[in-house]
């Protein structure tokens, strides 16, 4: 996956957005962000939306997120 640079922040707004997304970021010295943290927290949910696809996992609803807003 390619994120062009004038939307990665967008991009991080919109994972940080979403309840259902575990992201834990850690500082580097280099570029702010440790990309493995970020990659495997991607994956991890990544697996919960495939776990609710199947039935197996019950994610909140848009209207209940914004509504917790």
């Amino acid at each position: 996956m390619h994120i062009p640079d004038d939307k990665y922040n967008f991009f991080i707004t919109l994972i940080k957005s979403l309840n259902f997304v575990k992201f834990a970021e850690k500082k580097t010295k280099s570029d702010g962000v440790d990309t493995t943290i970020f990659i495997e927290d991607l994956k991890y949910s990544l697996h919960e939306v495939e776990q609710h696809e199947k039935g197996k996992v019950k994610l909140q609803s848009a209207k209940d997120f914004l509504n917790e807003l």
